[in-house]
């Protein structure tokens, strides 16, 4: 039926979850019927796993293409598909969080969603939509009763496991001294160019799965760069590999033990993204990429979330300070 067979790992939920994803964000957005048919190409190729949001504007198109895909045979039940979507920043009031999943849940067509994440750690007020002007809009973050009603969404199997997105070490470090269920993953920009050694080593030490977005640099994103497609690093490994630049990437972080959120709605570069299992790079390789390549966050938030008379007065407080 497809290609590529991508392994799973074990989310300290039990859940288990693979480890490339299908990324759904994409600025411009094609019309819904275009976009149904990219998931429904994506799904042949082999992707099991499947990352939308509230603020994407996508999770309706999914709910679609997964049952096309039950209808067609692509897949035999819901069970064979991961779907992980986020809670928007105006609905990250604790009395919000419900309400919004089952706002999703309807646009998606479906009972439960595999993973949630709370999208930032950023809370604005209700009502802020769809204008990235959020000046004078944020309130400050209620880790705690947020949080909180994230775990009612697991109680209620709304949401079979739950987590963040965009986190640093000191807000992890807040969530986890009063959560029940601690969060089982941490989706967060991740690339070569931006390896999150100190972030990854603490989820590591605290059983929280690192997921990684922009792994390519997102380089057709208004924040994205050229660091990585355009390595020369990179590009020296993939010539002698006989490997494209894109797999290099997806590949290290794939050894770092992280998942990886990809996103080509290009028929072939679709099936290159997932040709990532059956290599390895060499210890030298990994050196080279860990010492050579200049570290730069592609995303820092500084025209979005900082601001004087705002929770977040400087980006070391917004991203607590991890290198």
């Amino acid at each position: 039926m497809h290609d590529a067979i991508v392994p799973n790992m074990v989310l300290s939920s039990g859940a288990r979850m693979p480890l490339i994803g299908f990324g759904t964000y994409t600025i411009p957005r094609p019309k819904p019927d275009v976009l149904t048919s990219i998931f429904l190409e994506a799904i042949k190729a082999g992707y099991r796993h499947f990352d939308t949001a509230a603020s994407y504007d996508t999770e309706e198109m999914l709910g679609r293409a997964m049952v096309e895909a039950l209808d067609r045979g692509l897949v035999e039940s819901r069970s064979d598909i991961f779907i992980t979507t986020k809670l928007w920043c105006t609905d990250a009031h604790p009395g919000l969080v419900l309400p919004a999943l089952k706002k999703s849940l309807q646009r998606l067509g479906l009972e439960y969603v595999d993973l949630y994440l709370i999208h930032f750690p950023v809370r604005l007020k209700e009502g802020t939509e769809g204008s990235l002007d959020l000046k004078g809009k944020m309130l400050p973050f209620d880790i705690n009763g947020t949080w909180e009603a994230m775990e009612e969404c697991s109680k209620l199997g709304l949401a079979k496991s739950i987590g963040v997105s965009n986190f640093g070490t000191k807000k992890l470090s807040q969530l986890l001294l009063h959560a029940t269920i601690p969060p089982a993953v941490n989706q967060v920009e991740m690339n070569v160019g931006w390896q999150q050694e100190k972030l990854r080593a603490y989820c590591r030490e605290k059983g929280i799965h690192v997921s990684a977005w922009s792994p390519l640099g997102a380089n057709g994103a208004p924040w994205g760069s050229l660091a990585v497609v355009e390595s020369p690093v990179l590009k020296e490994i993939a010539t002698v590999r006989g490997k494209t630049v894109a797999q290099v990437a997806l590949r290290w972080i794939y050894e770092q033990g992280a998942s990886v959120i990809v996103k080509s709605f290009n028929k072939e570069r679709m099936k290159e993204n997932l040709q990532i299992l059956d290599w390895g790079l060499s210890q030298e390789e990994l050196d080279k990429i860990k010492l050579q390549i200049p570290q730069r966050r592609g995303f820092p938030g500084d025209d979005m979330f900082i601001f004087e008379d705002g929770p977040y007065k400087s980006l070391d407080e917004f991203w607590d300070g991890d290198p």
